[in-house]
C-alpha cells in the first residue's frame, strides 16, 4: 500500500515538472463518437447563430426603405379585389422591390381620392398630391389624349389576344408617350385590361331594343355619349362615386362596367340585369406626372418601367380567369346574365360614332384593327 502511494506521488510530481518546463503532457487517444464535445457544440451553435443573424441583418438592410425614400401617391377608383386593384398592388410590390425601397407607392383605392376625372384634374393641375393613377384609357380623351381615345371605340378589339398584340407593340409605347409629348404633364407607364365592358340595368332587358328611351350613365366621354345615343338611349353624366345611389334612386336606368367592377362595387344590388354585349375591352393604363417622374434618378426610372412591364404581364395572366370566376359568382348570387347571340345589330348601331371619332386618326385606327388579323 505504501509502495503504491509513493508511486502515485512520484508520477504526479513528474507531470507537474514537465508542465512547468513547457513540455506537453502525452495526448490521450481520442474515443470515436458521433457527438461533438459539449464545448465544440456550443461554439458551432454560436457561430451558426451569428452567421444567421448576420444574413438576416443583410437581408433587412436590402429591403428596409431608405431613409430618404421617395413616396409616390397612387390613386385607384376601384377596390383592391378587382382586376385593376390587384394589378396596382403588383405594380407597387415590383416598384418597391426593384428600387430596394428607395421608391415607395402609397396606394389609395376605392375612390378615396376622387373619380378618374377628379384625379386627372389634380394630377394635371400640379401640386404633387397625386403622383400616379390607374385610369381607363379613354379618360385622357378630354385632356388631349386622342390616340388613347381610339382604344375605347366600340368593337375595335375582337378579343383579348388582339388587344395584347397592340399593348406589347411599339405603337402602344407611342400612345403612352402622347400626353407628355402634348405638354399635358403626365406620361403613360404601361397598359393592361380589366375585361370587356357590358351594360347593366335596373330593369329587365332582352336585347338592343331594350335601351330605347332609357337613361344610361356616362362619364362625359364623347365616344360613350355617341355609343349610348346609337342604342337609342339618353346619355346621362354621373360621377362613378355617385353611380350606386343614382341607380338606386332612378336618376339613371343603367350603366356599363367590366364584370369584376360590376360585382365589386355592389351594383347587382340595385341593377341586377347585365347583358354581355362586350362593346369595348376595358383598356387601362397607369400614368405618372412628369413632376414625379423627374424626381427619380435614371436608375429608379428604369426600375419603375420594368415594374410596369411585370405588372402588365401579371394583369394579362389574371384578367380572363378572374372575369370567368366573377361571372359564375354573379349567376350563383342571383344576377340575371343575358347572352348576345348576334352582335351585328350592335356593331351597325355604333358605326356613326366610330366614323366621327377616327377623323384625322384613320391610319392609327387601321393599324390597331390590323393587329387582329
Amino acid at each position: 500500500m505504501k509502495k503504491r502511494l509513493l508511486s502515485v506521488l512520484i508520477t504526479a510530481a513528474t507531470v507537474l515538472s514537465m508542465t512547468a518546463c513547457g513540455v506537453s503532457a502525452p495526448e490521450v487517444p481520442a474515443t470515436t463518437t458521433t457527438e461533438a464535445p459539449a464545448a465544440q457544440t456550443q461554439t458551432t451553435e454560436t457561430t451558426t447563430e451569428t452567421t444567421t443573424e448576420t444574413a438576416a441583418t443583410e437581408t433587412a438592410e436590402e429591403t428596409t426603405p431608405a431613409a430618404d425614400a421617395i413616396t409616390l401617391v397612387m390613386a385607384e377608383v376601384n377596390p383592391l379585389d378587382t382586376i385593376v386593384g390587384m394589378t396596382d398592388q403588383k405594380f407597387k410590390e415590383e416598384v418597391e422591390a426593384r428600387t430596394n425601397g428607395s421608391v415607395l407607392i402609397d396606394l389609395q383605392a376605392s375612390g378615396v381620392l376622387g373619380s378618374e376625372n377628379d384625379v386627372l384634374d389634380t394630377m394635371l393641375g400640379g401640386g404633387g398630391t397625386i403622383d400616379i393613377s390607374r385610369i381607363s384609357a379613354f379618360a385622357l380623351t378630354s385632356y388631349g389624349g386622342q390616340k388613347s381615345m381610339l382604344l375605347s371605340l366600340p368593337y375595335i378589339f375582337t378579343g383579348r389576344d388582339h388587344f395584347w398584340k397592340f399593348a406589347t407593340s411599339d405603337l402602344a409605347t407611342e400612345f403612352l408617350q402622347e400626353p407628355s409629348d402634348n405638354g399635358s404633364g403626365v406620361r403613360g407607364l404601361f397598359y393592361g385590361e380589366e375585361g370587356f365592358r357590358h351594360f347593366f340595368t335596373t330593369y329587365e332587358i332582352s336585347g338592343i331594343d331594350s335601351f330605347k328611351g332609357k337613361k344610361i350613365r356616362v362619364s362625359n366621354d364623347p365616344v360613350m355619349n355617341g355609343l349610348v345615343e346609337g342604342l337609342g338611349a339618353s346619355p346621362t353624366v354621373v360621377s362613378f362615386g355617385e353611380l350606386y345611389s343614382a341607380l338606386q334612386t332612378g336618376v339613371v336606368d343603367g350603366a356599363e362596367q367590366p364584370i369584376a367592377n360590376y360585382k365589386s362595387n355592389a351594383f347587382p344590388e340595385v341593377a341586377p340585369y347585365m347583358i354581355l354585349d362586350g362593346h369595348t375591352l376595358g383598356a387601362i393604363q397607369v400614368i405618372i406626372t412628369d413632376e414625379a417622374w423627374n424626381k427619380l434618378s435614371a436608375e429608379q426610372q428604369n426600375a419603375v418601367i420594368e415594374a410596369g412591364k411585370a405588372a402588365s404581364e401579371y394583369n394579362r395572366s389574371i384578367s380572363e380567369e378572374k372575369e370567368k370566376e366573377v361571372l359564375e359568382e354573379l349567376k350563383a348570387d342571383g344576377a340575371t346574365i343575358i347572352e348576345v347571340d348576334d352582335i351585328t345589330p350592335w356593331q351597325e348601331a355604333v358605326k356613326p360614332v366610330i366614323e366621327e371619332n377616327i377623323k384625322g386618326l384613320e391610319d392609327y385606327y387601321q393599324k390597331i384593327v390590323d393587329f387582329g388579323k
